[in-house]
């Protein structure tokens, strides 16, 4: 059995390194071999969800002491992934993928260039698995005017560095991760920032009166902005954190498989296995997800298949649960089909794992998942001051900076130690504004003694709260595991 991922065995990749969107590359636009720069890396990017989610089951993220981790640090953690898997040996770098058509009943033509040598060569596969990602095609909204504008306009997948911004009046378009990182970073320098979003959007900014907030754009002048409600300001540059499109322009009219824009790919089943041809599948079509998790096991999920170890439903059996699929999200008003979120990523992997018989993804993952949401609505600006660390398939640690708030908390945690005497002396009344006041000495006390207990290092100023199960509103200050069964 031949298979070809593009994106294994033989992979196909069109950079000169592995890790896709988390490749580093200072330019922009297209590269020296006349292809669109594929990575949307930019100078000081952190990761928007924790490490702990970010791994594959059988081999976490251990890199940093903390959860949140540079783009750097998931670059490195690739490299001694394919390494430890010698993985490498299998990859072509440099190798663009041309055209992916049918070739007799169920194989694949593969025509690849090899960029370095300028070489045109055709394979035949019996497997075809695409992955070459979401974040590479951008997405840019058209306004009337906007080619009259004479200020600066590009996408989020063009920035890498925040002194392009410096004495720019600069508008950032959309309210996601992108640009709450590159509000932060446009704030340092620019001479005003503003922002503007769909109404039905979360804004994270709403307590930052530095930024100020337009709805919708109308239309565009030479130099102004004219928005929905009729404002308009003047700016020098605009930033469209607007997301990105599907795009697969190797695909052949005959693979059967059409694209809406960043919308949805059809026809699919389970967001993955091409209905009409099924022996192709797609890995990490979907949004708001733990990536590298749901991306594990969409590949089991699909092997299973392919290997010949499951048998498939029939074509019309697939094609009634897509479009079951779709009319439940547009009736719910979610028109990006393979958005998934917290409401949908729990079931979904689920049904995977029912469907092909495979082991589902740890519930402590799940829930730190559903967590992550919580903080982000609350608190994104702060959200990465959060760490977590999984003991096992249902139980994590929570560690909290600014956990301060909890003085009482952090007293009955320590409590539970045996080695707290001197703590107790010091304090002997559950008095708040006394922890508070010397919180940082207190908790690198009880860090201290923590760390005789548990095997992993705690960092001054947190708290510790472990969990069996998703903490409630008014559970989030509890702690009913005993620090032993930690170990």
């Amino acid at each position: 059995m031949k298979v070809c991922v593009i994106g294994a065995v033989v992979v196909f990749e069109k950079c000169d390194e592995i890790g896709g969107t988390w490749v580093y590359r200072e330019e922009t636009g297209m590269d020296k071999y006349g292809l669109g720069v594929h990575t949307s890396t930019y100078q000081g990017l952190q990761t928007n969800l924790p490490k702990e989610l970010m791994g594959f089951p059988d081999f976490p993220i251990t890199i940093g002491e903390k959860s949140f981790i540079t783009a750097e640090q998931v670059q490195n953690f690739h490299h001694i992934y394919a390494d430890y898997f010698d993985l490498k040996k299998h990859i072509k770098l440099l190798h663009c993928v041309l055209v992916v058509e049918p070739y007799a009943e169920k194989q694949w033509k593969i025509t690849t260039k090899d960029l370095v040598n300028n070489n045109n060569f055709t394979t035949t596969f019996d497997f075809v698995f695409v992955c070459n990602g979401i974040n590479h095609s951008p997405h840019i909204p058209i306004y009337c005017g906007q080619d009259k504008f004479l200020g600066k306009q590009f996408h989020s997948h063009e920035y890498r560095k925040k002194d392009i911004f410096r004495n720019e009046r600069v508008l950032i378009v959309g309210a996601g991760a992108s640009a709450v990182d590159l509000i932060n970073y446009a704030k340092e320098m620019a001479a005003f920032i503003a922002q503007s979003y769909h109404g039905g959007t979360i804004n994270f900014f709403t307590l930052h009166n530095s930024v100020k907030r337009y709805p919708e754009i109308d239309h565009f002048t030479s130099e102004e902005v004219i928005f929905s409600d009729g404002s308009k300001e003047n700016f020098s540059m605009v930033v469209y954190c607007t997301g990105y499109r599907y795009n697969f322009p190797f695909l052949s009219a005959a693979c059967g498989i059409t694209t809406k824009r960043n919308e949805l790919v059809s026809p699919l089943w389970q967001h993955c296995i091409n209905i009409h041809r099924p022996t192709m599948a797609f890995i990490g079509l979907c949004h708001f997800v733990m990536a590298s998790q749901i991306m594990d096991i969409q590949n089991r999920f699909v092997l299973k298949f392919f290997t010949g170890h499951n048998s498939l439903p029939s074509r019309e059996e697939m094609l009634r649960s897509e479009a079951y699929e779709i009319a439940r999200r547009i009736k719910r008003g979610i028109r990006k089909i393979h958005y998934l979120g917290v409401s949908y990523l729990d079931q979904y992997q689920k049904d995977l794992a029912r469907l092909a018989d495979i082991k589902p993804l740890s519930p402590a993952v799940i829930r730190i998942f559903r967590l992550m949401q919580k903080i982000a609505e609350n608190d994104f600006l702060n959200m990465r001051n959060n760490n977590f660390m999984i003991l096992n398939n249902f139980k994590y640690v929570w560690v909290r900076n600014w956990a301060l708030k909890f003085g009482v908390d952090l007293w009955e945690f320590g409590r539970q130690f045996t080695k707290m005497d001197i703590i107790r002396g010091r304090y002997k009344e559950y008095d708040v504004d006394v922890v508070r006041k010397d919180g940082i000495l207190l908790l690198r006390e009880m860090a201290a003694e923590v760390k005789n207990f548990m095997d992993f290092k705690m960092n001054a100023v947190m708290s510790f709260f472990i969990y069996d199960d998703f903490p409630t509103a008014g559970a989030l200050s509890s702690c009913d595991v005993a620090p032993r069964e930690a170990q």
